[in-house]
């Protein structure tokens, strides 16, 4: 796991009580961790760093306050590359895993899963490898074409109520660009209107609009 034996700094970043005690407890000096730094709010996290100087970072998507662990992470990739980043959550979101890829984090683990997975995913980081669940795809109501990764960025943006002038001034693009998107995404999922499809895929839990 690492070339010395002291063992390997952790930071963990989660406002589940609960969660937070189970990890700290799994990552303790018995199993080769030492947990340098927990926190509620993804917020602090960047800061902390600096501090604390973790070689490990376990961090939840959705934190206090709403703070997002998926900018954290952003942040610290980018000031901190040595730093090695588990991003992990309790909702099935769809987008979260190929966010987190994108953004630079070097894995992904639902909290669905044994304390003892966490533990086995965070030596296979250290290790060098990159450790993700596979992609999910919305289930469409007709065919099977998936979204695209343009489709689904508008369509999250869609469901946390951004008008298309917003979408395309956000992403540089014009609204009628938006505008061939969202027919596109009708047009694979028969839906009749996007406020059918937003119900469809936030009811079914496969996008959270309260945290991006």
């Amino acid at each position: 796991m690492n070339d010395t034996n002291e063992p390997v700094k952790v930071m963990i970043v989660d406002d589940h009580e609960m969660i937070l005690d189970s990890l700290k407890n799994e990552f303790c000096p018995q199993n080769g961790f030492t947990v340098v730094s927990s926190l509620a709010s993804a917020a602090f996290a960047e800061a902390e760093c600096h501090i604390k100087r973790p070689a490990l970072i376990i961090m939840d998507v959705c934190t206090k306050g709403g703070a997002s662990g998926l900018a954290a992470a952003g942040k610290i990739r980018e000031r901190y590359p040595e730093i090695k980043i588990i991003m992990t959550s309790g909702f099935d979101e769809i987008t979260y895993v190929p966010r987190a890829k994108e953004l630079g984090a070097h894995a992904f683990v639902y909290k669905s899963q044994s304390l003892g997975y966490y533990r086995e995913t965070a030596s296979r980081v250290l290790a060098g490898e990159r450790v993700f669940p596979e992609r999910k795809v919305i289930p469409l109501p007709k065919g099977e074409t998936p979204f695209t990764a343009r489709e689904m960025e508008i369509l999250h943006m869609i469901c946390r109520q951004k008008k298309i002038v917003d979408i395309a001034n956000e992403l540089f693009i014009v609204e009628k660009t938006v505008r061939r998107h969202i027919e596109n995404m009708l047009n694979k999922s028969a839906f009749n209107s996007m406020l059918e499809l937003v119900i469809y895929v936030v009811s079914n839990g496969w996008i959270n609009p309260n945290f991006f």
